[in-house]
Formats: C-alpha cells, structure tokens, sequence
C-alpha cells in the first residue's frame, strides 16, 4: 500500500512511468529465513547506519561532506527498514524537481541577475573601504 501511494505523486511529470522498487529488507534469504538471525541482522544495519548518520552530523559543522554522509547512512537503513526507503525516494524525488527548476531558464537568468547584482555590492563596498582606509588591515586603522 505505502509504495502505490508514494509512487503516484511523483508520476505527472513528462508522461514517463518510473518502475515502481520494491519495498522492504533486503537481506539474503537465508538471513530472511530465521526470525532471530533476521531481527540480528536488522540490529547490525540500524547500528551501522546510525554510526555513518552519526558521523555525518558531526561533520556537518566540521570540514567533511556531512549531508553526503547522512544520506550513505540513509541508503544503509534503506536496506532493510521501509521508513528509511520512503524517506530516500522523497529525497530523490525532490532533488529532481530542484536540479529540474534549476535548469529553468527564467531562474537561471534570475540567479545570474541575483549573483551579479551581489558581486557589484561586494566590490563596491571593498572600493568604499579601501578608498577610505587604503589596503590597512582593520585592525591598523588610526583614526
């Protein structure tokens, strides 16, 4: 039920059907087989998932690809756990749609107006400081 409803929202676009994925574990059928070695199984992939999300968070505000890194361990939980595979599809789904507007050319043209307009600001005030200060550092001003 959950993939029939997920996968209907994202079909409007441009007439092409995306192949509808299956959803759920996808560990190997003998693991599948045994309740406890399958309830193990999904334990180890929870564990690693959230130690790569984990590390992703804490290099968000640290020099690393945190976002990269939270999606991987996304990607490691959509392994075996439904919720983690809705979440990707979403994600995907929605990058698309942004990469899709962002080729736009009206929004193309509005952020190259955007960026330009930003850059002239930046270099005018930069020739306002340096017209009024020379090339001193902040911290050297006199006056």
């Amino acid at each position: 039920m959950n993939a029939e409803s997920d996968g209907g929202r994202g079909a409007g676009t441009g007439g092409a059907t995306a192949i509808p994925q299956k959803l759920g574990s996808k560990a190997p059928h003998f693991v599948k087989r045994s309740r406890t070695l399958h309830m193990s199984w999904q334990v180890g992939i929870f564990i690693v998932g959230l130690a790569v999300v984990i590390g992703g968070i804490i290099m968000l505000p640290l020099p690393g690809p945190g976002w990269l890194v939270i999606f991987a361990g996304m990607a490691i939980w959509a392994t075996e756990f439904v919720w983690a595979q809705l979440v990707l599809r979403w994600t995907k789904r929605k990058v698309t749609e942004a990469a899709h507007k962002a080729l736009d050319p009206k929004v193309r043209r509005r952020n190259i107006i955007l960026t330009t307009v930003g850059a002239v600001i930046i270099v005018a005030a930069l020739a306002a400081y340096v017209w009024q200060f020379g090339f001193a550092m902040p911290w050297n001003i006199s006056r």
